[in-house]
């Protein structure tokens, strides 16, 4: 599993002679037995019936109350349009009474609460979600991720003008691209895809709480801004030959979540879940944009 969001079974492949553990998920027939001690006159055609039963897409969300592709598309707009919002304000916040000329009076208390209050409530929804999706956890999450959005677009636009534009156009083409190319059926998650995207994941995280470690210890030079990515190989910024892995990384990530969310729709998952795709969806493309901001800095700044 890679986007933390879709660690539910409702976004599981499911197998039709088992009890769904999802809330409000479809129920195995009564009386289903372990295949060792099923009777060899089982009715095939009940049985064939069954798995149709769950192989078959599920009706309109507004009609069955279940999920569907457009319900959880108007979602992640909304959540996305409350994103913004907050990012609004996130940005004046950071810029109110700065000075230009220097980043020593910018406020990074939009940066931090932001940061802060989006991984508690990231961690919150997650693993409530097996009870019960709760709408309102994940509105304030969109909130307080905006909250973080505008401060640190705002710092890195006082130091380089203009990135704030760049970043948002990439983050934009990245996704429109991928989601492109995964609704017309060239890419697809695999296994052995996933398996290499995980081992990635793992091995970037390591590395970038080895980073914040060694700057906030003081062991790497104040000179270097961002850390180990600013250590240049063969003149070419570490950061950057990183940074263009985790966008190929982050736009992997999105081809999941894409998988997943239509996976949720196949097993008839309540409508609710439409919220917690959408949740997915934008901890993905927060994590690209901050990714891609990071490496237009990285590569402004060397020049």
């Amino acid at each position: 599993m890679s986007n933390f969001a879709f660690n539910n079974p409702a976004f599981k492949q499911q197998d039709p002679r088992n009890v769904a553990t999802y809330p409000g998920g479809p129920q195995a027939a009564q009386g289903a037995q372990n295949a060792s001690f099923q009777h060899a006159t089982m009715d095939a055609a009940a049985n064939a019936r069954l798995e149709g039963m769950y192989a078959a897409p599920p009706a309109g969300a507004i009609e069955t109350d279940r999920m569907s592709v457009e319900d959880t598309v108007w979602k992640t707009a909304g959540l996305f349009a409350i994103l913004l919002v907050t990012a609004a304000v996130g940005w004046v916040w950071t810029l109110g009474g700065v000075d230009l000329a220097s980043t020593s009076s910018v406020s990074m208390l939009p940066w931090i609460i932001g940061a802060l209050g989006g991984f508690v409530l990231a961690m919150v929804i997650t693993f409530t979600s097996r009870k019960k999706v709760r709408p309102a956890l994940i509105f304030a999450y969109a909130a307080f991720e905006g909250l973080f959005v505008g401060g640190i677009s705002a710092f890195f636009e006082i130091i380089f003008p203009g990135i704030v534009f760049q970043a948002t156009l990439a983050t934009v083409s990245v996704v429109g691209v991928t989601l492109a190319l995964f609704a017309s059926g060239k890419i697809r998650a695999s296994k052995k895809a996933t398996k290499i995207f995980m081992i990635a994941m793992v091995g970037y995280l390591v590395f970038s709480l080895l980073n914040l470690v060694l700057m906030w210890t003081g062991v790497l030079p104040a000179g270097q801004a961002f850390g180990l990515y600013s250590a240049e190989i063969m003149g070419i910024p570490l950061g950057l030959i990183i940074g263009v892995l985790v966008v190929i990384m982050a736009a992997y990530s999105l081809v999941l979540d894409f998988d997943q969310i239509q996976q949720g729709v196949r097993n008839g998952a309540p409508r609710q879940f439409g919220w917690m795709g959408a949740f997915g969806i934008m901890v993905t493309v927060v994590w690209l944009y901050v990714e891609i901001l990071r490496i237009i800095a990285i590569v402004r700044g060397s020049n």
